[in-house]
């Protein structure tokens, strides 16, 4: 007789059941950036919308940020530390090749021996963790998820690019994912297109800088090709995971974008044809952009600013280097 495997199989639905967040102990407004980049005050607000970006002192890591946005949304789920059993990091700012950040976050918020590991999907990894977290409670391979998204880019920042420089913040923000009666959590659309891989990212490797070749990496960006990418193709994306959720935007309690520049932010919700119901994340004017960390981040603060749209539905998109993206609508806790 033939052996057969077995194979987990786990619930019909989940949801998100709280936030937590963490921003950097640190608030500098555009007057302090504009030395370096032979900029104003005025030109940074109108180009990205931001008046103040939070970032991280020195001796704070991205791992330091994940760890406290964890422990918040933990405390806020219900649900017990060593119940998670998944611990899912987004970030592209882990400051040691390894071990992964999400192994030191589990340890800290008490969630050992849970599996652990490390998302890098830029802008787009919060997505694709929550995809990545809903599908492993589903299929039986764990029963409750901490899924992170953190950031300290001031740590790949050149002071003096007017590409990106100024855009950037740093923070973690995080979700406790878990079983539900009723699906919490739509089908997420994603994907990415590496043929335009240098429209933003690194502007140099790692063994370069070691071998002295080429200064410390740091990001960069093609600001025309990026914001065109987000406004046209990425409504798209959104569009069909509105599609495929089964919802209209005119269902929505909120939208929160990736916080990439006010200005997509607009024309997003415009081209969306958002009624005025819809309560629209803008996290990015005083936090600036914070890649991974930022959908989360926004949506803390939505939460806190906005109680009303508690239990309603909220169509979240992450977009980023390497031009990957992610969506879907989740109902929010």
């Amino acid at each position: 007789m033939t052996a057969v495997l077995r194979q987990p199989q786990g619930v019909a639905h989940t949801r998100i059941y709280a936030y937590g967040a963490a921003r950097g102990e640190l608030v500098v407004p555009n007057d302090d950036l504009v030395g370096p980049i032979d900029s104003s005050d005025e030109w940074i607000r109108q180009r990205t919308g931001i008046v103040t970006r939070v970032r991280a002192e020195k001796t704070t890591t991205a791992i330091d940020l994940a760890a406290i946005a964890g422990a918040e949304a933990i405390e806020r789920s219900g649900v017990a530390a060593s119940d998670i059993d998944a611990v899912i990091v987004a970030t592209i700012s882990n400051p040691k090749q390894t071990p992964s950040v999400s192994a030191i976050v589990a340890d800290r918020v008490g969630a050992n021996p849970a599996a652990a590991y490390d998302v890098n999907a830029a802008c787009a990894g919060f997505a694709y963790a929550v995809a990545q977290a809903d599908a492993l409670i589903r299929g039986g391979i764990a029963h409750y998820a901490l899924v992170v998204g953190t950031e300290k880019l001031s740590d790949v920042v050149d002071p003096a690019d007017r590409s990106i420089s100024f855009l950037l913040g740093d923070g973690a923000g995080a979700a406790v994912i878990g079983p539900s009666d009723t699906p919490g959590i739509g089908p997420t659309v994603w994907g990415s297109d590496g043929s335009k891989a240098d429209a933003v990212g690194m502007n140099h490797t790692l063994t370069d800088f070691r071998d002295g070749v080429a200064p410390w990496p740091t990001l960069r960006q093609e600001g025309p090709t990026v914001f065109r990418w987000a406004v046209w193709e990425m409504v798209k994306v959104a569009r069909e995971a509105l599609e495929r959720t089964g919802i209209e935007a005119s269902d929505l309690a909120a939208f929160v974008p990736h916080q990439a520049n006010m200005r997509i932010i607009d024309e997003f919700a415009k081209q969306l044809g958002l009624p005025e119901s819809v309560v629209i994340g803008r996290d990015i004017e005083t936090t600036g952009n914070t890649s991974a960390a930022s959908i989360p981040l926004a949506t803390h603060r939505l939460l806190q600013e906005h109680p009303e749209v508690s239990g309603g539905l909220a169509l979240q998109i992450g977009f980023g280097a390497g031009l990957v993206f992610g969506a879907q609508v989740v109902v929010l806790p």
